[in-house]
């Protein structure tokens, strides 16, 4: 109860300003597509009770970064997270927002939804070029009741500078040490090969929906939400695992938050016979000196009220929330700035 008292205070607090000014009611964000479908939701949930608009562009985290880094937006969200010196030298604070997975979406005809598995080493080596084929011969070992074609794979990308980038490479450069070291994890890679490049989640989840004998990483809600064919895993102790809210919570049980370290966090290749092997957290980063104090406490007021309210709509798309025990510590970081 003290705990619910404290956020909400910080939420009434937040709600008061925004109700003096109309000049303050107007909050700009950009970033992680990763976390737009549920920041929509979120946005216009709150205009409705806080009488504050909240504008935000999915233009990928690399993108967010930038603009964060410039002064020109109010608060940025990444799927990367920064590390304690990169957010002093940009006078930032960091903290979790969400958590969600990022699956494996195929356009293979006559493959069903979760008929088809696929391992971390066939993903690299798909990625790689090495494997071409969709009846080869280390996919079809993994998949003896499925049927598989002998066409030539098309592998998808992202274009622009993405957090899902960033932790679907992290997660290879886990896999392999030669990804590691040639193509390493980043919100911008040197794809190999000749894939197609998309910018978004939604860019990408269209890409593939269009092009036969397709592959792609993208964030679930999106996949969720057009119906999209998406793979098993074989995780990290050797279980096959389907992508839903449960074993994306499975990965994310092993989190150890801490605000001594901006809360970085990684959530790919995680131990764990539910968890799936490709997870990742939205961060939200703003500046340490706000424009005025009434945008500070306006965007602590907002990502208060994501916390508090915003967990079922968030749930309704497979995103799994940030620990009651964190998003207080973070609020109370918030309040104190």
């Amino acid at each position: 109860m003290k705990i619910l008292l404290k956020f909400c205070a910080i939420l009434a607090i937040g709600l008061s300003l925004a109700a003096c000014s109309q000049n303050e009611n107007h909050l700009t964000g950009a970033g992680s597509s990763f976390i737009y479908p549920a920041l929509s939701v979120w946005a216009k949930d709150y205009a409705n009770i806080a009488n504050t608009q909240v504008n935000y562009q999915a233009i990928g985290s690399g993108g967010g970064l930038q603009q964060i880094y410039s002064g020109t937006i109010d608060f940025a969200a990444s799927d990367m997270p920064l590390t304690m010196p990169q957010l002093s030298h940009h006078n930032l604070q960091q903290f979790p927002m969400i958590i969600g997975g990022i699956v494996i979406a195929v356009n293979v005809t006559g493959v069903k939804n979760n008929q088809l598995t696929l391992s971390g080493d066939v993903l690299e080596n798909i990625y790689m070029g090495r494997i071409q084929y969709w009846d080869d011969s280390a996919i079809a070992r993994l998949n003896h009741s499925v049927k598989l074609p002998h066409t030539k794979i098309v592998t998808i990308h992202r274009a622009d500078g993405s957090g899902t980038t960033f932790n679907f490479t992290n997660y290879l450069s886990k896999i392999s040490t030669e990804w590691a070291q040639k193509i390493g994890a980043n919100t911008t890679v040197a794809w190999p090969g000749d894939g197609i490049g998309a910018k978004g989640n939604a860019g990408v989840a269209a890409q593939i929906m269009q092009t036969p004998n397709s592959i792609g990483y993208v964030e679930y809600a999106y996949a969720k939400q057009n119906n999209m064919v998406v793979t098993k895993m074989l995780n990290r102790d050797h279980q096959i695992v389907i992508a839903d809210s449960d074993s994306f919570a499975a990965a994310a049980k092993n989190a150890s938050w801490k605000a001594s370290d901006g809360f970085y966090q990684i959530l790919t290749d995680q131990p764990g016979v539910d968890s799936w092997p490709i997870v990742a957290t939205t961060f939200v980063l703003i500046p340490n000196t706000a424009r005025t104090l009434g945008v500070k406490k306006q965007i602590a007021a907002f990502f208060a009220w994501c916390f508090l309210k915003g967990g079922p709509s968030a749930a309704k798309l497979d995103y799994v929330a940030i620990p009651q025990s964190v998003y207080h510590v973070v609020l109370g970081t918030l309040k104190r700035k």
